[in-house]
C-alpha cells in the first residue's frame, strides 16, 4: 500500500522564496508595521477615537521643531495654532502661537499611557488634551485628529479582509471539494449554482444590500454584516478553482488508499484532499485581501459602509473628494495613500508566493 503524504505540511520553500525576494520582504515589513500600529492604536494615537475640537476644523499638521531659535539642536517641541479669519479674503487661517512652547514627551501618562504627549515649558506636566495640541496629520472638518483616526480606522479597514476570508474560504473549499469529489449530477447542480452567484455584479449587489440596512444600525453590527456580505459574494469563484484541483487530486493513489481503508466521504475530502490545495489557497487568500479592503473602502466612501463618527479609511477619504480640499489640505489624502500601500503590499506578496508555488508562471 502506498505511503500517505504529509497532508498538513506546507512547502517551506514558499516562505524562503518570500524572504529572499527583496520587494516581498519590504512589503511584509510595511504590512507588519501597519498592523502593529493599528493594534496599538490606543497607545500610539495622541487622542481618543471620540476626540473633537470644533474650534480647530481643518487645522494643518503641527510643526515639530528640533532646532531652537538660537540655532542649537534641542529636544522636539511644537506650538499650538491660533485660528483667525481673514476678512479681506474671507478665509480661515491658522498661525502658530509662539507665546507658549510645548515639549514632546515620550511615554507620557495622562488618563492612560501614551507613546507621546506635550509638556508646557513654563508649567509642570500637563495632559495633551488639556494643554498642547499635537495634530501630526492635521484635523478634519469636525476638528478630529486625522492621525488618531487613521489608526482607529485601520482597525476596520485592515481586518475586514481577514474576517471575510474566515467565512468565504472555508465555505469555498468545502463546497468545491464536495462538488469535485462526488461529481455527476451533484457536481453539475453545485457548479451551476456557483456560476449563478458569480454572474451577479458583486459591487452593485453590495451597494444594494448595504443601502437597505437600517440607518440607526450600530457600526459594529453594520461592520459584521458587511463582512458577511463580502464573504457570501466571494466564495463562488474560489470554489470553482478548488473543484478543478479536486478532480485531479481524487485520482491519486493516496486517495484510493483512504477509500479502501474505509474513510467516509467527508473525512476523505477534509483530511486527505483539501490539504493538497493549501499552496493555492495561500496564494488566493493573499490576493483576495486587497479586494475586500477596496470593497469596504468603496462602500464607506459612498456612505454605505462604516458611518460617522466611527472611522474607516474609506469614509475618511470622502472629505478629499472636493477639489479645494485636495489643493489646500493635502493631508486629507493620507487614507488613500495608506489604502494604496496596503493593497500594493498584499499584491506583491501574493505574486511572490504564486511564483514560489508555480515557478513556470514566472517570466524567464
Amino acid at each position: 500500500m502506498p505511503n500517505l503524504p504529509d497532508y498538513n505540511s506546507i512547502d517551506h520553500n514558499i516562505f524562503a522564496t518570500v524572504y529572499k525576494d527583496k520587494f516581498a520582504r519590504y512589503a511584509f515589513i510595511i504590512l507588519f508595521i501597519m498592523y502593529l500600529a493599528v493594534f496599538l492604536a490606543s497607545f500610539i494615537s495622541p487622542y481618543s477615537k471620540n476626540y473633537s475640537n470644533r474650534n480647530k476644523a481643518y487645522c494643518p499638521p503641527s510643526k515639530i521643531y528640533i532646532i531652537n531659535p538660537q540655532g542649537k539642536i534641542s529636544k522636539p517641541y511644537t506650538y499650538n495654532y491660533i485660528r483667525q479669519f481673514d476678512k479681506e479674503n474671507f478665509e480661515t487661517r491658522y498661525i502658530e502661537d509662539r507665546s507658549h512652547k510645548y515639549k514632546v514627551k515620550y511615554f507620557s501618562k495622562g488618563e492612560k499611557y501614551k507613546l507621546f504627549g506635550l509638556i508646557p515649558c513654563d508649567r509642570h506636566f500637563y495632559d495633551i488634551e488639556k494643554g498642547g495640541e499635537l495634530y501630526l496629520l492635521g484635523t478634519d472638518i469636525n476638528g478630529r485628529d486625522n492621525f488618531s483616526r487613521l489608526l482607529y480606522g485601520g482597525q476596520i479597514s485592515l481586518t475586514i479582509g481577514f474576517l471575510a476570508l474566515l467565512v468565504s474560504f472555508p465555505l469555498g473549499m468545502l463546497y468545491g471539494g464536495i462538488s469535485g469529489y462526488i461529481g455527476g449530477k451533484v457536481d453539475f447542480i453545485m457548479m451551476r449554482t456557483a456560476e449563478a452567484i458569480m454572474s451577479v455584479p458583486s459591487f452593485y449587489l453590495l451597494i444594494i444590500l448595504a443601502s437597505i440596512l437600517p440607518a440607526n444600525m450600530t457600526s459594529a453590527l453594520r461592520f459584521t454584516l458587511i463582512v458577511v456580505i463580502l464573504a457570501l459574494i466571494g466564495w463562488a469563484g474560489f470554489s470553482r478553482v478548488v473543484r478543478g484541483m479536486v478532480l485531479s487530486i481524487k485520482k491519486r493513489e493516496f486517495v484510493k488508499a483512504s477509500e479502501v481503508l474505509g474513510s467516509s466521504t467527508l473525512r476523505t475530502i477534509i483530511h486527505h484532499i483539501l490539504p493538497q490545495t493549501l499552496s493555492y489557497v495561500i496564494v488566493a487568500m493573499t490576493l483576495s485581501v486587497p479586494s475586500y479592503i477596496l470593497s469596504e473602502s468603496g462602500l464607506s466612501f459612498l456612505g454605505l459602509g462604516i458611518q460617522q463618527p466611527d472611522a474607516s479609511w474609506g469614509n475618511m477619504l470622502k472629505e478629499a473628494q472636493e477639489f479645494i480640499n485636495i489643493v489646500t489640505r493635502p493631508w486629507l489624502l493620507t487614507p488613500g495613500v495608506l489604502i494604496f500601500v496596503a493593497v500594493l503590499s498584499f499584491n506583491v506578496i501574493g505574486d511572490t508566493i504564486r511564483d514560489a508555488v508555480d515557478p513556470n508562471s514566472r517570466e524567464r
